[in-house]
């Protein structure tokens, strides 16, 4: 991303209202709510952090590509308010995987690494499809870059529950499982504060453009 369009909406960035984002957008949407369904109920059936904390991710980032689908082709300041939304969710859901992978740490139970795994490849497979879909967007605005962060990071996390299931079958024990838990929370801390930063970035770009 060289320059600074990315901050700024100028030209040589993607459009944010044509058919083929909000095409994109509503694939991954229905994607992420599918997977959300299968990774939740495997997920608590299993008893593995790092399932249920990709599942939250899912769920999260059903919710962003619903809010990037209702600011399409709005303002930049628009889009930015909506970019910082999803900063500050992405955030919490960060810090609530956090807290359940300290009760799943204190429960002391062990899940099951056939589950984790079965359902780990369908949802990397789901995750690099959608992550390759909305690749061309990734030098958009805060708006874009916020769903391609999302993307790519639960293609990441993904492989890391893969890794998750290989360390408790290898292992017997739950902490390879919360182990990557613990990385997707901080996976999902770091893409918000990304996302926060630079929608704010947007904002008072906008705001000195409105005063000059």
């Amino acid at each position: 991303m060289a320059g600074c369009c990315h901050d700024h909406g100028c030209s040589s960035t993607p459009d944010s209202n044509t058919p083929r984002w909000r095409r994109a957008l509503w694939i991954a949407l229905s994607v992420n709510a599918a997977m959300f369904l299968a990774e939740i109920v495997a997920g608590v059936a299993a008893g593995s952090a790092s399932l249920q904390a990709d599942a939250l991710d899912f769920l999260g980032d059903s919710a962003n590509y619903a809010i990037s689908l209702g600011v399409a082709g709005m303002t930049l300041a628009w889009r930015a308010r909506a970019a910082l939304l999803k900063g500050w969710s992405l955030a919490l859901l960060g810090a609530g995987v956090v807290l359940s992978t300290v009760a799943y740490a204190l429960s002391g139970g062990v899940p099951k690494a056939e589950t984790m795994g079965v359902i780990g490849i369908m949802a990397l497979v789901a995750n690099a499809g959608v992550a390759v879909m909305l690749y061309s967007f990734r030098t958009g605005d805060a708006n874009m870059r916020s769903v391609w962060i999302c993307s790519r990071n639960d293609a990441i996390g993904n492989l890391a529950v893969l890794a998750a299931a290989a360390g408790v079958f290898g292992t017997g024990t739950a902490w390879p499982d919360l182990i990557v838990a613990t990385i997707m929370a901080m996976l999902g801390l770091s893409g918000g504060w990304q996302i926060i930063r630079h929608a704010r970035s947007e904002l008072r770009h906008t705001e000195r453009v409105s005063v000059a």
